[in-house]
């Protein structure tokens, strides 16, 4: 059955935000909004709708919790998150040639 078109999108944006902040706060140690704005939001997911992204639906079913950001540790996306949020949101980490080599400062 395919998800409602209104639902589907708030669902999907609604996860993609949680998801961003989640990662940046817990991973990156670098958050990009307060904690009230990520408890309002993450409390207006519901896990049991569906956004039409079958891994990600149940992804969410099964990992996430409103309460804590710890559930980001085992996103299957991380590395689309981590893009994300280095193209738009966070300066990446600045790199320096050294010795032939390009390292992080």
């Amino acid at each position: 059955m395919k998800p409602r078109t209104s639902n589907y999108c708030r669902q999907t944006r609604l996860r993609i935000k949680v998801s961003l902040a989640a990662y940046a706060y817990e991973v990156l140690n670098q958050p990009i909004m307060s904690d009230g704005d990520y408890d309002r939001l993450a409390r207006r997911i519901d896990p049991t709708k569906l956004t039409g992204n079958k891994v990600m639906d149940d992804f969410f079913r099964q990992h996430f919790k409103p309460h804590t950001g710890m559930w980001i540790h085992d996103h299957p996306e991380k590395s689309g998150l981590t893009n994300i949020l280095y193209r738009y949101f966070i300066q990446p980490p600045r790199r320096r040639k050294r010795k032939g080599k390009l390292s992080a400062d």
